[in-house]
């Protein structure tokens, strides 16, 4: 039996509107998600995407104890970061609140351009994310986190050099899905294939 539960291959991300349905995982996401990255993984660089969970915690310690006797949580987060080496305006719009891309064609003495609006304004665009990759129970079965909202929460800097990919850093902060029906499921769910459908 092989060590399915190693695994070594990074995520692929996708983007959609929120209320988006999440696709099962053995189906191909729908036209409404749309992948980060030109080449999905192949436009990332080689960190690959760092799923993160932060917390806040604090600790009581009553006067006559050295050790904390009860613990609170007070916040919580979920993020996932990357960095692309793409630099098309379809994807660095997604570090820019997905502002709207202007294409026009080329006509006679002009050239064709896509013009993307480098301010982000007030509003904050909210995002579904799918992010897929590798189940730990068994070759070509897929695992996928299910983030109902989300934001880019990150400044990006891009560093455009010589010899080396301009890369757009994104980081995408989970939002609570307030139609959850339990508490754990805020965030949203992370869901392995386990078995093959029948």
């Amino acid at each position: 039996m092989q060590p399915y539960e190693i695994v070594g291959q990074p995520l692929s991300l996708w983007l959609a509107p929120v209320a988006t349905a999440f696709p099962l995982v053995t189906a191909d996401p729908a036209m409404a998600w749309v992948l980060v990255g030109t080449s999905g993984k192949r436009s990332q660089d080689e960190n690959g995407v760092t799923v993160t969970h932060t917390q806040t915690l604090n600790k009581v310690r009553p006067g006559g104890a050295l050790g904390p006797v009860k613990v609170f949580r007070s916040e919580e987060d979920l993020t996932f970061g990357l960095t692309i080496w793409d630099v098309t305006l379809e994807q660095v719009k997604l570090a820019l609140n997905s502002n709207t891309l202007t294409t026009t064609a080329a006509g006679v003495g002009q050239a064709g351009t896509k013009k993307l609006g480098l301010s982000r304004g007030k509003s904050v665009t909210e995002y579904a994310l799918l992010a897929r990759g590798d189940s730990p129970y068994g070759d070509g079965m897929v695992a996928q986190y299910q983030v109902p909202r989300c934001y880019n929460s990150n400044s990006p800097a891009i560093v455009y050099r010589k010899g080396v990919p301009a890369g757009v850093q994104l980081e995408f902060t989970a939002l609570e899905d307030l139609t959850a029906v339990t508490e754990d499921l805020r965030f949203g769910s992370l869901v392995f294939q386990h078995q093959a459908a029948l």
